[in-house]
């Protein structure tokens, strides 16, 4: 959310960031509903004065004053009464407005329509070169009986996994090593529900416009989170901090949970887009100062990429154009590994900053050195998702028996072995 103040005093730059993101909203309605606003609340604080100037005049009235002026302070009352409603529905208009309002990206980010027209900034890693004909990841599971894909569908339908034996190792060892470096790196570690009131997104910046990739508690007002960035960003909802306490930045594993609406026909098949899932996310709170966010923005980049070096996987940096960023991201960057058996870069990795567009959601706010009250500033990005992050693990290290190679620092997480499966080929 911008602050109201801004977009009155940037109308031009706002409706900027509306054109270039291809955001649906008309500014100058908004601008209008809280002209119109304003008037409106002036005419009520002016009855309110008029009602209570009115109310001070009775006892010292004459007994023939004071009828007429009992009848206008209830005249004035049923008035205010009356106007109650239109204001509670204007402020309630212009706020529903101003949640679609989207945050003004940096100079630098390229101009775009979607995601074919992310700019790539650099690759790294080198990209495997096999002297035999490699395996897709669903070759690789089915290979060595990591999966049973017609069970689970019939259990949980389409779009579901399951996982097996080793493979199910390598999935908690990858999860619990992300924590462990991530922790390493200062970040406080949480473990914390999917579950959440929808409040929760709409603070976040899911909602408006994310709703249909929520899954939603039949029955109940709770829904399923899709990244631990939801319930994370409400934790300090309303609340008045001290500079000293930040910055704030965590390593949050949880469940995660993403209808996967309007993605009919794209990745059925394996791990890629799966409605449950589990995460380790990236998450921080900083001070008001762009420069301070950016350095973490670099920061979280680079825990990211460490990982992937560490697990030993090819990746290439994306930065995202305005029509790919997302309506509260200021600044966008995708870290796409590679999947040999596509010849391509697959997205595993998504950082974000959002200056204080999400604080302004949710009320948080800290005292600065002058002690005034500032909204923080919220950077988030990827630490590990599983099990996409399978699918390049799985078919990079594979060996020509259908094993599978383990970098070194993963293989204390497993026991310290140095491959996996058995030679089936």
């Amino acid at each position: 959310m911008l602050d109201l103040k801004f977009i009155r005093e940037n109308p031009e730059q706002v409706k900027r960031a509306i054109e270039v993101k291809h955001i649906s909203l008309d500014l100058d309605e908004l601008l209008r509903l809280d002209r119109d606003l304003i008037a409106l609340k002036q005419r009520v604080e002016a009855m309110q004065t008029e009602r209570n100037a009115n109310a001070k005049l009775v006892p010292k009235a004459t007994p023939d004053e004071r009828p007429a002026l009992i009848q206008k302070g209830k005249d004035l009352s049923e008035e205010l009464k009356a106007l109650e409603p239109q204001l509670r529905g204007e402020e309630e208009k212009l706020k529903n407005l101003l949640l679609r309002v989207p945050n003004i990206p940096l100079d630098s980010v390229p101009l775009g329509q979607d995601d074919t027209e992310n700019v790539e900034l650099r690759r790294e890693g080198t990209l495997p070169q096999f002297a035999f004909k490699p395996l897709d990841h669903v070759e690789l599971l089915e290979l060595q009986g990591w999966s049973d894909p017609e069970r689970v569908a019939r259990v949980s339908g389409s779009r579901s996994y399951l996982l097996k034996g080793e493979a199910v190792m390598l999935e908690m060892a990858v999860l619990t090593f992300t924590l462990d470096f991530l922790a390493g790196r200062g970040f406080t570690p949480l473990s914390t529900t999917a579950l959440v009131r929808p409040e929760t997104f709409t603070a976040s910046g899911h909602f408006p416009g994310g709703e249909d990739q929520v899954y939603k508690m039949e029955g109940d007002e709770m829904m399923l989170a899709g990244t631990a960035e939801v319930p994370v960003n409400s934790l300090y909802a309303g609340e008045q901090l001290q500079q000293s306490q930040l910055p704030l930045a965590f390593a949050a594993i949880s469940a995660a949970f993403r209808s996967e609406a309007g993605a009919a026909g794209r990745d059925v098949r394996g791990l890629i887009r799966v409605h449950e899932f589990r995460k380790v996310e990236q998450y921080v709170l900083c001070e008001a100062d762009q420069a301070v966010a950016l350095e973490w923005f670099e920061k979280i980049l680079k825990n990211a990429e460490d990982l992937l070096a560490a697990l030993e996987l090819p990746y290439r940096i994306v930065q995202n154009c305005t029509g790919d960023m997302g309506a509260g991201k200021v600044l966008m960057y995708d870290i796409e590994s590679w999947v040999p058996s596509e010849e391509k870069y697959r997205e595993t990795h998504s950082c974000s900053y959002l200056g204080d567009w999400q604080a302004r959601r949710t009320g948080l706010r800290y005292r600065d050195e002058a002690g005034k009250l500032v909204y923080a500033h919220t950077l988030n990005n990827t630490g590990i998702a599983s099990p996409r992050i399978l699918v390049p693990f799985l078919e990079n290290h594979q060996q020509a028996d259908g094993t599978i190679r383990i970098p070194a620092a993963l293989r204390p997480y497993l026991g310290g072995k140095e491959v996996i499966g058995k030679p089936v080929r």
